[in-house]
Order: C-alpha cells, then sequence, then structure tokens
C-alpha cells in the first residue's frame, strides 16, 4: 500500500518506519491535539532516496543450483555407516548447505556427531556441507551411529534443507530414501 504526500510517493511501511525513528526528547515533548499529518512527518525526506518502492535486482533474486548427494548407508547389528557425498551442478554457487538424514529407527544417545553436524530429534541428524562451487569438487560426510534396538532393517532418508537461498528445480537427486538391511553389506544411493 503507498502513502501520498505533499511531495513524495512512499511504500506505508517506510512511512512508519520513518514515524517511528521520529522522537521528541520527553523534556520538550508538546501535546498534540488530534492526529499528526504524515506530511508533516516526513516533510524533511529527500523525495529522491525514497521516491518509490525499491526495484528488485538481480542479487536479490534466488539464483538456481543443483545440489546433489550420492553415498551409501551400511547397516549391521546396531551399528550405521553412512558415506555422503554432496556436490552442486550449477548454474550458480551455493554459499552454504545443510543435508538432513532421518531414521526409522532411533538413534542411540550417548554418542558423539563428527564436527559440522548436530542433532535434528531422536532419529535425524543435521549436517553442514558447507559451500557449494558450480561443478566444484565434492563434500564429504562420514558419520558413524549407533541405534537405540537392534532391528531387523533401517530406513534413511536424505534431504537438502538448507541451500543457501539457492532453487534447485532439480530436487530429485538430493533426496533419497535407502531401506538398508542388517547384512553389513553397503546400499548405494
Amino acid at each position: 500500500m503507498l502513502m501520498l504526500s505533499r511531495r513524495l510517493l512512499m511504500p506505508l511501511s517506510v512511512a512508519v518506519a520513518v514515524a517511528a525513528a521520529t522522537t521528541v526528547p520527553a523534556a520538550t515533548a508538546v501535546p498534540v491535539a488530534g492526529p499528526v499529518a504524515w506530511s508533516a512527518v516526513v516533510a524533511d525526506i529527500d523525495p529522491v532516496t525514497f521516491a518509490a518502492e525499491p526495484v528488485a535486482s538481480a542479487a536479490s533474486v534466488a539464483s538456481e543450483a543443483d545440489v546433489v548427494h550420492r553415498g551409501h548407508v551400511a547397516f549391521w547389528s546396531d551399528q550405521l555407516e553412512i558415506r555422503l557425498r554432496t556436490a552442486n551442478r550449477g548454474p550458480a554457487d551455493v554459499s552454504a548447505s545443510t543435508v538432513r538424514l532421518r531414521f526409522s529407527e532411533p538413534l542411540a544417545v550417548r554418542q558423539l556427531l563428527p564436527a559440522g553436524c548436530l542433532w535434528g530429534g531422536r532419529a535425524a541428524v543435521l549436517c553442514e556441507t558447507g559451500a557449494l562451487a558450480k561443478d566444484g569438487p565434492a563434500r564429504r560426510t562420514a558419520l558413524d551411529l549407533r541405534l537405540a534396538d537392534r532391528p531387523a532393517e533401517v530406513v534413511v532418508r536424505v534431504d537438502t534443507v538448507w541451500s543457501g537461498g539457492a532453487r534447485d528445480a532439480d530436487s530429485g537427486n538430493d533426496t533419497h530414501t535407502v531401506l538398508a538391511p542388517s547384512t553389513g553389506d553397503p546400499y548405494a544411493f
């Protein structure tokens, strides 16, 4: 919504911010009879600076990237091994990214996660994969985890939860579901 004053056209949000920033010290405050005219609040603002709403620049528009996760899951007894490679096929670089790993079974409580990873609940881990240059080298993440029990199989879901604000038009290659029976064999994704 735009507001018209005598000197300029200004977005209402800017006018409210200007009004909020314009204060009179308490010692010199003068009671005002009735509402304050917006034109009085914005009378000293340079009309060139606030002439219209800002136009979105090319830098503020979300870039497009293609984050890709590849790797394998191996499971035996209560041990879960995950090896993950995360890359970016472009067309733009990714300033930072985070992968989420969710498990069908809860993880053991007392275990350390590798650097750059944190708990996302009893059955989830989040790991930062860092900046990813377009067509650059893959970032590697290695997790050796223990489950709370010894099930016959576990389902691991891999997906990207943050890609530096870049839009990923092909999310099929960064979202995976892997069923790993308790055989110790690596199951690729």
